[in-house]
């Protein structure tokens, strides 16, 4: 049976975009030392994230880059059959948003914008308005930006596309209004964690997480990038450092076998269910 190796980085980019392009190519090449097939990186790669979530200063924004940008031909010329997921911030039509794109070294294989913002996000990015799955070199994946991942239709929407694979890209921080003296113990840690397990678990599928570490502003970011198999089973992890959590499964056959007898997409009823 075919084994994929998928990898989900931690790590902390910021404002700088080549140093994080540097990053990148360093974790890229750690990606492919450990002959992994997919490599999911954080949310906002390119330039980092938001200082402040409650009142976020105009003037110190991340980086916005064109859907073209050059950077993404650089990162394109290192992956040669890696297929990266990664985060930025796009301008489009005058527009911010937060947005994911899928990469390997024939070029671009998906975008995404998110969907679902926070409060203080939502001040300066434009909300997406399309959550739809893509075919690729390890199978038909979708991709979700952090609080998305609250949100069980947006997974289950990817389900229902065929998603195999969902990766899910954030700069989840630490909670801002109840902090804990140590990450295990802070609420927004154990989330998290929460999430990510459901999600693959009630859509049956493989999630891979990524998360930045270290901080930006006033926000500490949890790292704990995982690979999740399609029982909910956490299969590999980074704990809060940075570092690659790499795990090997048979994407298809661990499908099979999690849907063998109960078949969650097959066996809801959406007769019954709230449709707003």
């Amino acid at each position: 049976m075919p084994q994929t190796r998928i990898a989900a980085a931690a790590a902390h980019f910021g404002r700088d975009l080549p140093r994080s392009i540097a990053r990148v190519e360093m974790i890229v090449r750690a990606a492919q030392k450990a002959a992994a097939a997919l490599l999911v990186l954080p949310d906002a790669v390119l330039g980092g994230y938001l200082a402040d979530l409650r009142s976020p200063d105009p003037d110190a924004l991340p980086p916005a880059l064109a859907p073209d940008a050059p950077e993404f031909r650089r990162i394109i010329g290192m992956l040669g059959e890696l297929v990266v997921c990664l985060g930025y911030t796009e301008l489009s039509g005058g527009r911010r948003y937060n947005s994911a794109i899928c990469l390997n070294g024939d070029g671009v294989l998906g975008r995404y914008r998110k969907v679902h913002q926070p409060p203080g996000e939502a001040l300066v990015y434009a909300a997406g308005d399309r959550i739809a799955a893509f075919d690729t070199p390890v199978g038909r994946l979708g991709m979700l930006i952090d609080y998305d991942k609250t949100f069980p239709e947006a997974a289950r929407t990817l389900a229902l596309d065929g998603a195999r694979i969902i990766a899910c890209l954030s700069a989840w921080p630490a909670s801002i209004t109840q902090r804990a003296p140590r990450l295990t113990q802070d609420r927004q840690s154990r989330l998290f964690d929460l999430y990510d397990c459901a999600r693959a678990a009630e859509n049956q599928v493989v999630w891979v997480s990524a998360n930045q570490t270290g901080t930006t502003g006033g926000l500490r970011f949890l790292g704990q990038s995982k690979v999740v198999g399609p029982g909910g089973e956490v299969r590999s992890r980074t704990w809060a450092k940075a570092g690659l959590a790499v795990a090997e499964l048979d994407v298809d056959a661990e499908i099979e076998r999690a849907r063998l007898v109960l078949r969650h997409l097959d066996e809801r009823r959406p007769d019954l269910y709230l449709d707003k």
